[in-house]
């Protein structure tokens, strides 16, 4: 039966992963773009506030995890009335799993000059999307997002550039917010901007740093990649993040490079 969402609700802040949540080296553990969104939309909940935008969210991918029940937790780290840290976790039973810090700064009509970045790429039509040489199972890449790139980024080739938009909701009958739709995409920028091949080669990354200065407009979140890995066995994935207006933020990724066993 195919997945209509991303997660699915088991109870009072518990939900399952479904197959539209897993991600591309195995069917044991979850993309980093699932997880992300779904502390995202807890941060959102906790105590909000009109006054207060997300303007950076660091995700620790602590361990695998695959399609089991998660509770979502979250707390005050620092209170405060024009900064604030607000803290979400995933847990199994015991376990931690995952946990997102989202830096909050208050909202204030500020007369500053306003700079204006367009997309380096334009969205392109429909081509038969496009998912990389990532293994044969059902995963977020292919079923939660749907992703556009250059007609000619098939095979080998990685676009190191790419839209994408959310195929399914993150739970069911919920409307995504801007959060939400920026971490969707915010997790790929090693997926398009890959250097090895990726059948022969590991680039996992153990984390994720999104800095937003706006919400996107419309479904569309564009990212435009770039890789850099070094012989001692790390690297480091960057993502210039773009609606179809301009600019809407940063991602960073750390990566753990090595041979596929």
């Amino acid at each position: 039966m195919p997945s209509h969402s991303i997660f699915e609700p088991v109870g009072d802040n518990h939900y399952v992963p479904t197959e539209a949540a897993l991600g591309p080296w195995t069917d044991q553990a979850l993309h980093g773009g699932p997880p992300t969104m779904l502390m995202a939309r807890e941060i959102e909940r906790f105590e909000p506030s009109a006054d207060m935008f997300v303007t950076r969210l660091t995700v620790e991918l602590l361990r695998p995890v695959g399609r089991i029940p998660l509770a979502v937790r979250c707390r005050l780290v620092r209170p405060g009335r024009k900064v604030q840290l607000v803290e979400a976790s995933l847990w199994r039973d015991e376990s931690e799993v995952a946990r997102a810090t989202a830096l909050r700064i208050r909202r204030a009509a500020i007369d500053v000059p306003k700079e204006i970045e367009p997309p380096p790429h334009a969205l392109p039509e429909p081509v038969g999307g496009w998912a990389g040489d990532y293994g044969s199972h059902p995963a977020y890449h292919k079923l939660g997002v749907e992703i556009r790139t250059a007609p000619e980024a098939r095979g080998e080739l990685a676009p190191n550039w790419a839209w994408f938009r959310l195929k399914l909701p993150l739970l069911p009958g919920e409307e995504p917010s801007g959060l939400i739709r920026i971490c969707a995409a915010a997790d790929f920028p090693n997926g398009i901007s890959y250097v090895v091949d990726p059948r022969k080669m590991s680039f996992v990354n153990p984390d994720l740093t999104v800095y937003v200065n706006r919400l996107p407009l419309g479904d569309w979140v564009m990212v435009d990649a770039h890789t850099w890995l070094e012989p001692h066995g790390t690297g480091l994935s960057e993502g210039a993040l773009y609606d179809m207006e301009g600019r809407v933020g940063r991602s960073v990724q750390g990566l753990l490079v090595e041979p596929q066993t």
